[in-house]
């Protein structure tokens, strides 16, 4: 029988909500904090979350916090608010069980990975890292999905998974923190590529070299930091760049898409209270890039036309006019 019993959850956000339910299905007792106290309590009273996963009853028996304090007794700490927020709440964090981070992204003042802010924030405490190919949505639903953890203690890791795991939930533990990390980051830049293709109607061809030549330059990027190449090509590399580059459901692929009809980063996001975490990360990823003398011709084009002013038509341009090379490098 594992160790973790009693799990928290930092962030009523869609992704969220739908690991207080696999980790309930896991017969685990679970505390969920939100910053919306609202949220919270209709996840425990009402089995909603009207507002991030409207229409899909969710688990009994998820209790809520009324503070942060209330999380201090857990076993373990999933942490599932917006990468950019990441800092700020870890600091206030109680206790000092292990800390999850459920939330993909490069902290954009610092240009750290999520693990390396934890360990500037809350030095000595356990962490671990969980990311893949996991749309909230299919998870609460029961669909199969499988998704790394990845921390320094194996027997951490163990747990953790053992915890989680529930039905058709399926978490494999890992050591590379680096590669999940990073993974998870730079494949929301390129969805939002991808979803550029998707919406200026540039073919099925355009799409499936977007993916292949945005998986080499996360693979770049990876090895130089020390990410191990069966991590970048597994469920938190490769895995869930498939998924965010193709599936419907990716808030960074329709973004691109939008883009890719015209459409303003600004009016896209009118209205809408879930965060695109591609749009503070690419800039973050060129500048860590950048540092190690690595080329992200397409993660660079993506900045360009988020932050920069660039035309769509002319950064499309300028990628297909870069010089001929051997495929590999």
């Amino acid at each position: 029988m594992t160790g973790v019993h009693h799990i928290g959850v930092v962030g009523g956000g869609a992704w969220g909500t739908a690991l207080a339910c696999l980790a309930r299905r896991a017969g685990r007792r679970v505390t969920l904090w939100s910053r919306d106290p609202a949220i919270s309590t209709a996840i425990a009273q009402q089995r909603a979350n009207p507002v991030y996963l409207p229409g899909l009853a969710l688990d009994a028996g998820i209790e809520a916090a009324p503070d942060l304090a209330s999380l201090g007794d857990c076993d373990a700490v999933l942490l599932a608010c917006p990468a950019q927020a990441v800092r700020v709440v870890a600091a206030k964090l109680p206790g000092s069980s292990p800390v999850v981070i459920c939330a993909k992204g490069i902290e954009a003042a610092s240009g750290l990975l999520m693990p390396e802010v934890l360990a500037e924030v809350v030095p000595g405490r356990p962490i671990a890292m969980l990311s893949g190919p996991s749309f909230a949505e299919e998870s609460v639903q029961g669909l199969p999905t499988a998704v790394s953890i990845a921390t320094a203690d194996a027997g951490l890791g163990r747990d953790l998974a053992s915890a989680l795991a529930a039905g058709a939930f399926r978490p494999y533990w890992t050591d590379d923190i680096t590669g999940v990390s990073l993974g998870g980051a730079v494949k929301n830049v390129l969805a939002i590529a991808a979803g550029i293709v998707e919406g200026r109607g540039l073919g099925h061809n355009a799409s499936a070299a977007l993916v292949t030549r945005g998986f080499a330059e996360m693979a770049r990027l990876g090895l130089a930091m020390g990410a191990r190449l069966e991590t970048l090509t597994g469920l938190s590399g490769l895995g869930d760049l498939v998924l965010t580059c193709n599936g419907p459901l990716s808030r960074n692929r329709s973004l691109g898409v939008a883009l890719g009809k015209g459409t303003s980063l600004a009016r896209h996001m009118e209205g809408k209270r879930q965060v695109v975490e591609g749009e503070a990360t690419a800039p973050a990823v060129l500048a860590r890039a950048s540092k190690l003398d690595i080329e992200m011709p397409i993660c660079a084009a993506v900045d360009a036309i988020l932050h920069r002013g660039a035309a769509l038509d002319e950064a499309i341009r300028a990628l297909l006019a870069r010089p001929l090379r051997r495929e590999g490098a």
